[in-house]
């Protein structure tokens, strides 16, 4: 592996490496002294155009434990707010001679762009809404943990809702390339207004009916209406948009006897997710959290420990 833009970038072989070293790393977390030698040396950069909590901070805990040198660079404290083009700026830090960089940009195959631009190694950490593939895997390595706990095998054959804000969202994208190639049977739900152009070329099954969808699946996955990517009426008023898509208390009474709630984050509480849900003992939402720090472990020790740095 030399970059990570898209899950298509990942052969089947690759994929279940980086799970499986996934599911190995994970363990780290919960040592007392959460360091392991591999990346001893390297430098890994996250420069990140647009806000982030969750990903940019799991990605620093990764490198960090690893033992490579991680270093935060955002849009707002960097040259780019004095006008310094993307490019000039990807330059720049490979020519400091870093070895990894993780990249958020609002510009869709911005990601893909820069890695013709440089000699690191480039992970998309989302690129406008195109994908966000490592929210993908550890979306995948959080339901897999969790079947795997409770005696409920793999995602062979596990049917999996992902409702929501569909049109401005990456995390769906890289999750319908990744789900089916696990087992799994992916349904999309949204509003019309909410879904993407050609989304019934995808290969999924898409639907209006929430209520329909949900006594039926193992997974349920709430998606962020991304209110600041909206710029017009996609919905009446929120509390149309909650009758209609939110994962509220009633709702969550409907989901069958071990099925699971997800959400990639940050959520709208009340909004798509209800805090009944959120917090209930079926949500994997902080298992997707700490399974985020796992696979980026994962994803970097396979992007970087394949070749010793000079001394």
């Amino acid at each position: 592996m030399k970059h990570l833009l898209s899950i298509s970038d990942l052969t089947d072989a690759e994929l279940a490496m980086v799970l499986d070293t996934a599911e190995e790393m994970h363990d780290v977390q919960s040592r007392s002294i959460k360091k392991l030698p591999a990346l001893r040396g390297r430098t890994v950069v996250n420069l990140f155009f647009e806000d982030s909590t969750r990903t940019r901070s799991s990605f620093e805990l990764a490198a960090k434990w690893l033992s490579a040198d991680a270093i935060n660079v955002s849009a707002k404290g960097s040259s780019a707010s004095k006008g310094e083009s993307m490019k000039d700026t990807l330059l720049t830090l490979d020519a400091m001679g870093v070895d990894a960089i993780i990249m958020r940009h609002a510009g869709s195959g911005s990601v893909a762009q820069a890695a013709g631009w440089v000699r690191a190694s480039m992970v998309n950490a989302g690129d406008g809404m195109h994908e966000h593939p490592t929210q993908a895997l550890l979306d995948a390595h959080a339901m897999l943990r969790h079947f795997r706990k409770h005696e409920m095998g793999s995602l062979e054959g596990k049917r999996v809702a992902i409702t929501g804000d569909l049109l401005h969202s990456r995390v769906v994208r890289s999750n319908v390339l990744l789900l089916p190639r696990l087992g799994a049977h992916v349904t999309l739900v949204a509003p019309p207004t909410l879904l993407p152009s050609g989304v019934r070329s995808w290969g999924v099954e898409v639907t209006h009916d929430l209520d329909e969808v949900l006594p039926e699946v193992d997974v349920a996955m709430m998606l962020r209406v991304q209110r600041e990517r909206m710029h017009g009426g996609y919905f009446p008023s929120e509390r149309e948009y909650i009758a209609g898509y939110g994962l509220t208390a009633a709702r969550l009474s409907r989901l069958k006897e071990g099925a699971v709630i997800a959400h990639p984050g940050p959520m709208n509480r009340g909004l798509e997710i209800s805090s009944d849900a959120a917090d209930s003992a079926g949500s994997l939402v902080l298992d997707q959290v700490s399974a985020g720090v796992a696979v980026r472990m994962s994803i970097l020790y396979h992007l970087l420990a394949g070749n010793t740095p000079e001394s």
